[in-house]
């Protein structure tokens, strides 16, 4: 879906209604500014967090040492050896 809006010049935007009840920002919200150079891309805070997560799966799945409950067991480890 291409929008067109028009940017203040003090830099503020409104996004279409239909855009920001689907994206659960009806009532207002923070987003996510991605400036790629060329372009920019904007994302809910919560998508902002899936896409970081996806990320994090994809390079550590699999690999020892790589999830949180072994973070935290090296902490403990550590902490005990004081």
């Amino acid at each position: 879906m291409l929008s067109r809006v028009k940017i203040t010049p003090t830099g503020r935007l409104s996004l279409p209604a239909e855009i920001r009840k689907r994206l659960g920002l009806s009532k207002g919200g923070e987003v996510i500014i991605d400036d790629r150079g060329d372009e920019i891309v904007l994302r809910t805070v919560s998508q902002a967090i899936a896409r970081a997560q996806a990320l994090s799966r994809k390079m550590l799945d699999g690999k020892d040492g790589a999830s949180v409950a072994d973070f935290l067991a090296e902490r403990r480890r550590e902490d005990a050896a004081e």
